[in-house]
């Protein structure tokens, strides 16, 4: 991985085709997170063809949902920007330290509970069998992280839209949402906050060849009063890591929710560094 001391810039954006039998409501997070609205150079706008009116609006937390009718027949969404990134690698905060349960932002405490894919109740035991010994806060997250990509086989061919978290742990597979949702529910268990994250994660200082494009999750814990981020699933500092959407797990953000039946014909993602 190579260093950097000056920013970069990022093609960032994506293609989504359907095919749709007939007309059928349909929910997308495909923007570029509020959060990150000041580094686009080119808004990556999203894009309906054919055209369609469409109704934007904010979900409970925080992130951008675009609503449509998609017609019958063959939809694209597409989205095409060009994102300004620090070009330094993912930070860190060794010293961030765990706070007692009563101690927490109320708002943080959502994120301390079970969800859809993350089955806290399954895996408390176990996560206090592998992770009490560990030193509470930044230690112990990283331990945890340590330990999900250790144990979890990546592979793009065992993606199951189903599986949980005590799932993955019993299976030892999966792809970068389901090493999120195990990590996510470990650190529940172990009483630090923890929420899903989806976005773009470039390929940019990674040795070749590269995968094909795609999204990415990661997750962010609560520590030292602020959210911080880790990636159980590539377990080392990445450049050019752009956040989309935030949620309890995968069930909160999907990249799209579509209300009828429809066939994915095309899916490309792209994060290409700019000259």
């Amino acid at each position: 991985m190579r260093g950097r001391v000056s920013g970069i810039r990022v093609s960032i954006g994506c293609r989504l085709r359907y095919s749709f039998p007939q007309p059928t409501p349909l929910i997308a997070l495909l923007n570029v997170h509020y959060s990150r609205f000041g580094d686009l150079e080119r808004a990556d706008y999203l894009v309906t063809s054919p055209s369609v009116p469409r109704e934007s609006y904010r979900d409970g937390f925080g992130n951008w949902c675009t609503r449509v009718l998609a017609p019958a027949g063959d939809f694209c969404l597409s989205t095409d920007g060009i994102f300004r990134d620090t070009g330094q690698p993912d930070p860190s905060m060794l010293g961030a330290r765990q706070h007692a349960v009563q101690d927490l932002p109320y708002e943080t405490l959502v994120f301390l509970q079970g969800s859809r894919y993350c089955d806290t109740d399954l895996l408390s035991e176990e996560a206090w069998r592998l992770f009490e010994t560990t030193d509470p806060g930044w230690p112990r997250v990283q331990a945890i992280c340590d330990f999900v990509h250790g144990h979890v086989r990546f592979d793009y061919m065992q993606a199951k839209a189903t599986r949980t978290a005590s799932q993955t742990m019993a299976e030892q597979q999966g792809v970068c949402r389901d090493f999120a949702h195990l990590a996510i529910a470990l650190c529940r268990c172990m009483n630090i906050p923890a929420r899903y994250c989806s976005g773009y994660l470039s390929d940019i200082g990674a040795l070749l060849p590269h995968p094909p494009g795609d999204f990415a999750a990661w997750i962010e814990v609560f520590l030292s009063g602020e959210w911080h981020m880790f990636d159980p699933r590539n377990n080392k500092p990445r450049f050019a890591r752009i956040l989309i959407a935030r949620g309890r797990d995968a069930a909160d953000v999907p990249l799209t929710q579509t209300f009828g039946q429809n066939t994915l014909t095309e899916f490309k993602v792209w994060t290409d560094e700019l000259a």
